[in-house]
Parts: C-alpha cells; structure tokens; sequence
C-alpha cells in the first residue's frame, strides 16, 4: 500500500516489493517439506500434496521475481523498458499470469496441509488459518484474471482491508505484493490509478 501511497518510488518500491516476496518462496516450501516428515504416516498425504503444489509455486513466483529484479528494473532504469515489455509484471501481461498461478498454487498447498493439523488448540487455529488462506484462492484467481484491472477487487484480496492481520505471511498468499508490484514506474502507478 505504501507505493500506491506514494511513500516509496521506483527503483526502490519494486526492488523491495520483489525482493521481499522473493524470500518467502523457499522457506515457504521447507517449512511443508519439515512438517511432511514430522507429522504421522496417515496424514502425509495431505502433506506431500502441500510439498508438491508449494514447489510449484516456488518455481512460478521465483521465476518471476528474478526476471523482474534482474532484467525488468535494470532496463527501466536504463530506459529500454520497451524492449522488455513482455516481461513486465503489468496487469493482463505473461508475467502478470504466472504470479497468478503462483499464488493460486500456493493457496492449494495450503488449502491441503490444513488437513494435516487437528488435534491442540494452537493447531486447530493453524488449521482454520490454512483453510481460509486456501479458500480465497477463488479471489486471487478473480483479482488476477478478471477481465479488466480493477483496485476495488485488489483492495477486497488486501488482508489489511479484509481484517486480517496484515503482520502475517496471508499477505503474501493472497497476492497482495505481486499484485501491487505491477506499475513500479510512473506510467503504470498513474494507469492503475485512473483503472479504479
């Protein structure tokens, strides 16, 4: 929210945007991949289906985070901006897509390693967090792939404005940084203004 506020301005806003999502890819993965092999035989179903969709995640969304920190931003900066325009994480663009499908994998990852907690009460409310983080992949999924870039349908995916501590990874989870990402430039931030 600070970038669309205007608190922070390219290169800074992306650099940090990316990067920080950047880093929650692989512990994400080692944390389902520690649990798989902590919990009991019965329940490691639901666990390796949680591994295996976390790992699909992790290739989508460090794909395209590395592009956008390694080639998108320094053609910018540079401007050649219109020659890597198809890597540009913009509403509707390829990358734009594969973030998507990032965060819808990882909605199902944790959609089934919610299964996988049930007995104390610290793990029921683990549960019931995983599952709901899991059931609003339908509006990451609408946020995303919606016809037209809309901020209300961002907004309604923000956990902030959904009273939802935002001190928590669901930030993450349900998009809201790759979400925001898109228009690190001036250009861009002024489309996504004029598009709510």
């Amino acid at each position: 929210m600070l970038q669309l506020l205007g608190v922070f301005s390219f290169p800074l806003d992306a650099r940090l945007i990316y990067g920080f999502s950047l880093g929650i890819a692989t512990p994400f993965t080692l944390a389902l991949l520690a649990l798989h092999y902590a919990i009991p035989g019965r329940k490691k179903l639901w666990s390796h289906a949680a591994v295996l969709f976390a790992v699909i995640y992790a290739v989508y969304v460090t794909l395209n985070y590395v592009v956008q920190l390694a080639t998108v931003i320094p053609a910018q900066l540079q401007g050649a901006a219109d020659q890597i325009r198809v890597l540009d994480q913009t509403p509707h663009s390829l990358f734009w897509d594969v973030d998507a499908l990032g965060y819808i994998f990882m909605g199902l990852a944790t959609t089934c390693v919610s299964f996988v907690f049930t007995r104390t009460r610290p793990e029921r409310w683990v549960k019931w967090f995983m599952l709901a983080n899991g059931l609003l992949t339908p509006v990451i999924g609408l946020v995303y792939f919606y016809p037209q870039f809309s901020m209300g349908l961002l907004i309604v995916a923000t956990p902030s404005f959904a009273g939802i501590d935002d001190s928590t990874p669901s930030e993450h989870a349900f998009g809201v940084p790759s979400a925001l990402g898109c228009g690190s430039h001036p250009e861009q931030r002024e489309e996504i203004r004029n598009a709510a």
